[in-house]
């Protein structure tokens, strides 16, 4: 039986096989800059096929879908008319305490009413 040894290929060789095989993508898997994603956004924007395009790249379609959905939302919250800032934030914090404070005193103000009419305040127990 005789062995046979394989040709081992350089690393040129080697790039130019892989980028030549059909099922492998020319851009490597892993982390994607910014515009490299960008670009493969706005290629399914523009209406190519998101398989197609995921192929290109080296994604899964869900992964493209993804990007695109990001993009989207940013250049949504871009083309708002009035740009959100900290303070946003704060006013929803204070109108929720806000809220609180009034369902208390509400609850206060009806407790000092069954005080003053004489009548206890009497708790309900549930029904279970």
């Amino acid at each position: 039986m005789s062995k046979q040894r394989g040709v081992r290929l350089g690393e040129a060789e080697r790039a130019g096989a892989s980028a030549a095989s059909p099922n492998r993508s020319a851009s490597p898997v892993g982390r994607f800059s910014v515009q490299k994603k960008i670009q493969a956004v706005l290629r399914v924007l523009h209406g190519e096929s998101l398989e197609s395009v995921s192929r290109d790249v080296g994604v899964t379609a869900a992964k493209l879908s993804q990007w695109r959905d990001q993009f989207l939302g940013g250049a949504q919250g871009a083309l708002r008319s009035r740009p959100q800032d900290d303070r946003d934030e704060a006013v929803k914090d204070l109108q929720a305490k806000i809220g609180e404070l009034t369902m208390a005193n509400e609850l206060l103000e009806e407790k000092i009413d069954h005080l003053e009419a004489n009548r206890p305040w009497v708790r309900r127990r549930s029904r279970r």
